[in-house]
């Protein structure tokens, strides 16, 4: 009996295993980093910690709930790209209903947290369900997809501030739009490698509709903008020198982004979009973190 518990636990644990690896869990780190500089910036680097706790919860719930739904909604056009065909549903080593199930599990989450929030939150889940759901759809007729993506993946950073206060505020929007240009912007730049394939298959993206030389200029006009409203943050937030010295570093970051990418091969890319994008938002945490406290 003690065997079989045993034989079920490692089953349960390759199983979720698995499931993180097809949501990719540690990209988590691009959204988290922000949703935390939201914190300290309006509690003034004093944060309640209950509803940090929430938030973070919250803010993990929904991105892994997001691209749990998007592996199952993308996994027939995963099939037919030679780039993603290696992913966990084609080659069978996860079912869709596993995916589907573990998505509704996140999306519970995500509402009591929320509901432990304040009535905001609560009451727009409806608006967030709508923009995470909706990104894995716009690929199908829109090339803005990108953009669509870059503010789904803002929520978390909205989210932040209204579940702190329970209302909006004009300056929520100035961190918010840094954080989804940024992503849109390196998201641009992950395009490129489908541009065959996304013209083939009727997929809509901005490098498939302008070329690579169009979507590389979008894209660092993309983070010409988040690196904008990142320097606009002080004006709405009391902030140390340190803070644009973080700021400044991320924008180093995203250049050099830039310039891998001109590589056009697949390893640099992936180095551009991925490798780097992991650390930019801690380095922009960690010069909030300065700015605050210092």
């Amino acid at each position: 009996m003690a065997f079989k518990g045993v034989e079920t636990f490692h089953r349960i644990g390759g199983k979720l295993w698995l499931i993180g690896e097809a949501v990719i869990f540690r990209h988590t780190l691009f959204s988290f980093p922000f949703a935390v500089t939201a914190i300290l910036l309006e509690t003034g680097g004093h944060p309640p910690l209950k509803k940090v706790v929430l938030i973070l919860l919250a803010a993990a719930a929904g991105r892994n709930a997001a691209n749990a739904l998007n592996r199952v909604i993308d996994a027939e056009v995963d099939e037919k790209n030679p780039r993603t065909a290696n992913r966990h549903l084609p080659r069978g080593l996860l079912s869709k209903k596993a995916l589907l199930l573990f998505s509704l599990f996140m999306i519970v989450i995500l509402g009591i947290a929320a509901a432990l929030l304040n009535p905001l939150c609560v009451i727009l889940l409806p608006l967030a369900g709508f923009l995470i759901g909706g990104y894995s759809f716009s690929k199908r007729f829109t090339w803005l997809c990108h953009y669509w993506l870059g503010i789904a993946c803002s929520i978390a950073v909205m989210g932040s501030f209204i579940g702190l206060t329970g209302r909006f505020a004009l300056r929520y929007f100035v961190l918010s739009a840094a954080h989804a240009l940024w992503v849109a912007g390196f998201d641009i730049i992950y395009a490129l490698q489908d541009i065959a394939f996304d013209r083939r298959e009727g997929i809509y993206s901005i490098p498939a509709r302008f070329g690579p030389r169009g979507a590389r200029l979008i894209a660092l006009l993309s983070h010409l903008g988040a690196l904008g409203a990142l320097f606009l943050v002080p004006r709405f937030w009391p902030l140390s020198p340190w803070y644009f010295a973080g700021s400044g570093i991320a924008g180093a970051l995203l250049a050099a982004e830039h310039r891998i990418a001109l590589g056009g091969g697949e390893k640099h890319i992936r180095i551009a979009s991925y490798s780097i994008n992991e650390i930019v938002p801690l380095i922009v945490l960690a010069g909030t973190v300065l700015g605050v406290y210092l």
